[in-house]
């Protein structure tokens, strides 16, 4: 549960409804002027830049005994019920992806599931394109997995993809 934010046109502070987000997950609108997880119906306003969680942070690679917000029981938006979305474009690396986008090729259109994660294999409105296919994301801590330096942990087997966004 992860996001990497390399280069974003807008994030906002919105205010936030009670069900559980990853960051990196898709999010929308709904009626009440919430942000809640994208369930495949409505429109995707963007990605999540912030966690709603009582049991996680999700800071890419951090083990759960050494998250913060422990005092807000990992919840990211706890002090201001606002959440940050990333909309409007740019470049991410991101580990909320669906099991189908692990043998996608880079170039190819992502959407929208019902998870609130993105995917490959629908049709419709294109959330995002592949940049870079998945694969290990460096975490800057020195050792020998990638290009020198350690893996970052996260979702899906600690793979990451890259992502431009269109939304």
């Amino acid at each position: 549960m992860a996001l990497i934010p390399k280069f974003f046109v807008v994030s906002t502070e919105l205010p936030v409804g009670a069900t559980a987000i990853d960051m990196g997950m898709l999010v929308k609108v709904d009626t009440s002027g919430d942000i809640v997880p994208y369930n495949g119906s409505g429109t995707v306003l963007g990605l999540a830049g912030d966690t709603l969680s009582t049991s996680a942070s999700a800071m890419p690679g951090i083990y759960s005994g050494w998250q913060n917000r422990v005092t807000d029981s990992f919840n990211e938006t706890a002090a201001s019920a606002k959440m940050t979305v990333y909309y409007g474009g740019g470049e991410f690396a991101t580990d909320q992806f669906e099991s189908d986008v692990l043998t996608a090729d880079t170039g190819v259109s992502l959407y929208g599931s019902s998870n609130g994660l993105l995917q490959a294999s629908v049709s419709g409105s294109a959330i995002a394109i592949l940049t870079k296919a998945a694969g290990p994301y460096p975490s800057g801590v020195p050792g020998v997995d990638v290009n020198g330096d350690m893996a970052l942990k996260g979702a899906n087997t600690n793979q990451y993809i890259e992502i431009k966004l269109l939304v």
